[in-house]
């Protein structure tokens, strides 16, 4: 193992591995079987798969490059069995039709922001460490937050983080946002940390954590454009799965949450017409849900990983080929 390789093993800890291993393998035992994991990292999820399914492989998808470079050096040992491919998770029917496949017998969707850019205090990310106001997943292309911090209106900014963050206070800081910014440019995330303390009331800056954990959540989502590329993603990668194939999502706020939990439910419910004697075949449910609700990381994971608390895991498995009726376009 290389010292690159090792880094990438060592600096983030899959969540809910061995949980998400039991859910996909089932689906992987067969030669020829296709993983597709949509959110890369730093492919700690992936070698567990590759270990655990010897007869499957595995094409890795992640927009950062050098979440790219780490995990292609961690699994070179794997050979072909593994391919990484630079791409947002949402160009999943492309990503396929160049490698040549028409369905695959998993997808693994592990969201949100990973270790690696959280723990890089220059991605800008973190709101415990003063850094450049970036948050790009994808550094070499896009707009930073400082862009979206020193373009948006005051009414935009608002509905950002009132949307995107479920910030309560939304107003308020946008408010000392725009006074802030006509001063000086907005460049630090130490300056947006002061700016969103003196925002909020004085009473609420010492419960729930920091109180600009929010703010930053909704200017990440807004920059990567991350609830877009979901509400496309989701419904193509049950488009792309064989039948048997089984989907694992693993989401870390309510807004992701919520958008995988519509498209589950949509395949797992009929679609026929409600007093109908007899069900039709073609509206019978085509997934079926693995998990009942949203599982969550247990006392043992807790202690282990603190970064799985709010993680909420849904699976679901491929019954039959879409309907017609309710097939959606993806591409």
């Amino acid at each position: 193992m290389t010292e690159q390789n090792a880094d990438a093993a060592s600096r983030h800890a899959p969540v809910l591995l061995e949980r998400c291993v039991e859910l996909l393998v089932p689906a992987l035992e067969a030669p020829g079987s296709v993983l597709v994991d949509c959110t890369l990292g730093m492919g700690g999820h992936t070698a567990a798969v590759l270990d655990a399914a010897p007869h499957a492989r595995v094409i890795g998808l992640d927009r950062d490059p050098e979440a790219i470079a780490l995990a292609s050096e961690r699994l070179a040992g794997y050979g072909e069995r593994f391919v990484a491919v630079r791409a947002v998770y949402d160009d999943l029917p492309s990503v396929l039709a160049e490698q040549g496949l028409d369905a695959v017998q998993g997808v693994l969707m592990d969201l949100g922001v990973s270790s690696l850019q959280l723990d890089e205090a220059e991605r800008g990310f973190s709101y415990a460490q003063d850094a450049p106001l970036d948050m790009r997943m994808d550094q070499s292309a896009g707009r930073t937050a400082a862009d979206v911090l020193a373009t948006y209106t005051e009414a935009e900014l608002t509905r950002v983080l009132r949307e995107w963050g479920e910030e309560r206070f939304a107003p308020r800081i946008a408010r000392r946002i725009v006074t802030a910014r006509d001063a000086a440019p907005l460049t630090r995330t130490g300056e947006l940390v002061e700016i969103v303390r003196a925002a909020v009331p004085a009473a609420t800056r010492h419960t729930g954590g920091n109180p600009a954990k929010r703010t930053f959540q909704a200017l990440r989502i807004e920059v990567n454009r991350e609830l877009e590329v979901l509400t496309r993603a989701v419904p193509a990668a049950v488009e792309a799965l064989a039948v048997g194939g089984r989907i694992v999502v693993e989401s870390y706020h309510s807004l992701e949450d919520r958008i995988v939990k519509r498209e589950l439910a949509r395949g797992a419910t009929s679609s026929a017409p409600a007093g109908l004697p007899v069900e039709p075949e073609t509206h019978r449910p085509y997934l079926k849900l693995l998990t009942r609700g949203a599982e969550q990381a247990d006392d043992v994971e807790l202690a282990a990983n603190p970064r799985s608390q709010s993680v909420r895991l849904r699976a679901a498995q491929r019954l039959r080929p879409t309907p017609i009726h309710m097939r959606r376009e993806v591409a």
